[in-house]
């Protein structure tokens, strides 16, 4: 008896708890009805439904909903970015109040015939609808298909950024302002960062400078049309004069790419810009808004065109990710970005089934079958390989104007003789100029002394961080960045390329 009191006593609890749980599932959640106010540059759909009514009837971020859009139902869960969801996947996005529905990377509106893009020459676009038609025609409804059923997927895809300099290690990290030194390219050929010219993120004066700093002769501008660029010149606090005088000297190809990378406007679009590479002597940027999204596929195709492996290209793309959103390794979040958004461009690159391993693939075959299939002859391939295999020798910085001026000037005058003379390229690669590097150039004659006979001096490990490179490794430890090749002749067995270090590696270096 006492066993069958028991059994029931734990059958109506366990019946009890199960009724939360059951009633969540079998909820009824108000249909939600309206239409479209607007469609956005890259085909993104707004509706004229209230978030906050949404929420208040129940919906929450990661549940899956059936958005009807006249008529055809899609799927999509209730998130509050685009990256919330892998590349081409659909979205309803909560913009701080606004929904709008979305393809991640796609164009929503010409996917579903809903109007077609017409794009002037001069970049300007307009939506046309089928004749008698408007917007004021498309009817949108939204109801529950699975009630957190994107949840997980939800919370692991959740990144935050600032657009805060103290937030960043480096004005370079701040930037996303990098050199891309990975198969065949040349030294100092290849460069990647956030916009220039384009100052909504308070990034555009770092990466100007840095730009100035590398040299670079040829830009591809993937964001902003013509008459963008120059509306960003006529700004309040307009500071990036460097990238004006390129544009003005026919050195930037401004491409107003959208971000559907299958789309054809953007293959043809991207074509255009690596024949204005192929035409143009380098250094090259490549930059977007961000650069982050557009920025990183060009980059990862120019990285597998010029014999990149896999796990090159991922590291170079993951490392906008952990600049901007300091992910670690070893994260989910990390892994979520890197099979939703790299390994999705590697796919789409070399034609692969979703889950292959790449590592397998010849990715430098694969990226030349891209290109010639996006628009460019052999000859022009070729034209560009050429080109992005050039060594470029990065300008000597500007002089800092002021009284620290004498003091800066005079310290070449012994270092050039602590360094090897078949490497002084490299210097600067990471050395760009700021007024806070004058000091470490004052104390560039002392540089003998610390470069004693080798035998007669401690060493130490040192764990690379994020942001770090050979030179302001050496700027951190011993006051000067010209001493990196210290660092590079310690570590020669497993720095192959002294530009290609890694987060989490541990060098030898010598003590202070």
């Amino acid at each position: 008896m006492k066993k069958a009191t028991s059994l029931l006593l734990a059958l109506i609890l366990a019946f009890s708890l199960a009724l939360p749980a059951a009633a969540a599932e079998d909820a009824e959640y108000d249909v939600l009805t309206g239409g479209v106010t607007e469609i956005q540059k890259y085909g993104n759909i707004i509706l004229d439904i209230a978030s906050e009514d949404l929420l208040e009837a129940g919906y929450e971020y990661g549940d899956m909903l059936t958005v009807t859009v006249n008529d055809v139902d899609h799927e999509m869960p209730l998130c509050t970015n685009y990256s919330d969801v892998d590349t081409g996947s659909l979205v309803l996005r909560d913009a701080e109040g606004v929904l709008i529905a979305a393809i991640n990377m796609g164009d929503f509106a010409t996917t579903n015939s809903l109007a077609e893009k017409v794009t002037a020459e001069d970049g300007t676009y307009e939506w046309k609808f089928e004749e008698g038609k408007s917007i004021e025609d498309i009817t949108v409804s939204i109801a529950m298909a699975e009630k957190g059923g994107y949840h997980d997927q939800y919370i692991i895809h959740q990144l935050e950024r600032t657009n805060e300099r103290d937030d960043y290690d480096s004005d370079e990290i701040f930037a996303n302002f990098r050199n891309i030194a990975a198969g065949e390219l040349g030294e100092n050929a290849l460069f990647r960062s956030s916009s220039p010219v384009n100052n909504e993120l308070g990034r555009a004066a770092y990466a100007d400078d840095f730009a100035q700093a590398a040299g670079i002769q040829a830009v591809m501008n993937l964001a902003d049309a013509g008459e963008d660029v120059e509306g960003y010149f006529e700004e309040e606090g307009f500071d990036s004069p460097y990238y004006q005088s390129l544009y003005e000297d026919g050195k930037v190809k401004a491409l107003n790419l959208g971000v559907d990378f299958t789309a054809d406007d953007f293959k043809s679009g991207l074509a255009d810009g690596l024949r204005f590479f192929a035409e143009n002597e380098g250094p090259y940027l490549v930059h977007c808004t961000e650069g982050k999204d557009r920025a990183g596929f060009v980059s990862a195709l120019l990285s597998c065109f010029m014999g990149a492996d896999f796990d090159e290209v991922v590291n170079d793309y993951m490392t906008t990710y952990v600049n901007y959103y300091h992910l670690t390794e070893d994260s989910e979040q990390y892994a979520a970005v890197k099979n939703s958004n790299i390994v999705s461009i590697l796919e789409a690159i070399t034609g692969s089934e979703k889950g292959a391993d790449l590592s397998e693939v010849d990715l430098a075959k694969a990226a030349e079958e891209y290109l010639v299939d996006i628009g460019l002859s052999e000859e022009e391939a070729a034209a560009l390989k050429d080109n992005l295999s050039k060594d470029y020798e990065l300008p000597a910085p500007a002089e800092e104007p002021g009284e620290e001026e004498p003091a800066a000037a005079a310290a070449p005058a012994e270092e050039p003789a602590q360094e090897p003379a078949e490497e002084p390229v490299e210097e600067p690669v990471a050395s760009t100029p700021s007024s806070e590097d004058a000091p470490a150039a004052a104390e560039a004659p002392a540089q003998p002394e610390a470069s004693e006979d080798a035998s007669n001096r401690d060493v130490k490990p040192y764990t690379v961080v994020s942001g770090d490179c050979l030179w302001n490794i050496a700027y951190k430890l011993y006051g000067s960045g010209a001493r990196w090749t210290e660092i590079y002749e310690l570590n020669k067995e497993t720095v192959k390329n002294p530009e290609m270090i890694y987060i989490g590696q541990v060098l030898t270096v010598y003590a202070a």
